[in-house]
């Protein structure tokens, strides 16, 4: 014997698919904005790209385009986090697998070690992206506020990596926190990445073993014999 559902049934029976798929062709169509934008922001500059181009070669028509991720702002905005996350969405710093994996260490070595590996790996994402976000905030003013914001949110992180690496013991200790800071900062830069990597030709996995051999000849005391590990709670 048949039996109908009744229409609430039915429709509870449906709806968790239905909303399934609908979130996974939003996904899929913010996954190709974000690419597009990516890419045309990259070559042709901030201001040299439209929305229509980038609707364009995502194969969406402008109204799902502003539906999926919002306006030009907005979009390099979730292009610029969709690099430092590599998600489609932003992840906060204390939530990434890298911050999670060097707090997790034991010594200010193993701690630069996999800093400077997560750099290597993030850097061919972020760095022509962040290249592009400083030129656009030449002469756009809200382009401007994100890269100040970005920058604030770099020197801010860097104190803390320079705290983590200070409870180690094994840090210089002629060399205050907020020098350790700035020199981190200023090396984990998208120019000083650019420099290696674009310009003088050396891969991302050679940067990062740069990056970790220069932070411990620069940051950690070499009267230390041995890293201290951090002790146990």
């Amino acid at each position: 014997m048949v039996r109908f559902l009744p229409m609430s049934e039915e429709v509870k029976t449906h709806r968790p698919y239905r909303s399934a798929q609908r979130a996974e062709r939003a996904s899929e169509t913010r996954r190709a904005v974000l690419a597009a934008a990516r890419k045309l922001f990259v070559d042709n500059g901030y201001a040299g790209t439209t929305v229509a181009q980038i609707a364009d070669d995502a194969g969406v028509n402008v109204d799902t385009l502003y539906a999926a991720v919002g306006r030009k702002p907005a979009i390099l905005r979730a292009v610029v986090e969709s690099a430092i996350s590599g998600r489609d969405q932003p992840v906060p710093a204390d939530e990434r697998d890298y911050v999670v994996a060097i707090r997790a260490a034991r010594t200010a070595g193993e701690k630069i070690d996999r800093y400077a590996a997560a750099l290597a790996e993030m850097g061919p994402r972020t760095a022509p992206i962040f290249r592009a976000l400083r030129d656009a905030a030449a002469t756009d003013q809200l382009c401007a506020a994100l890269y100040a914001e970005i920058t604030e949110r770099r020197r801010v992180n860097m104190g803390r990596f320079a705290e983590e690496l200070r409870a180690t013991g094994s840090v210089r200790a002629d060399l205050p926190d907020d020098e350790v800071a700035d020199i981190v900062w200023s090396m984990n830069s998208h120019e000083y990445y650019l420099l290696f990597v674009h310009d003088r030709g050396w891969s991302a996995a050679k940067f990062g073993a740069h990056l970790a051999d220069a932070w411990r000849r620069l940051l950690l005391d070499p009267a230390v014999a041995g890293e201290r590990p951090i002790p146990s709670s």
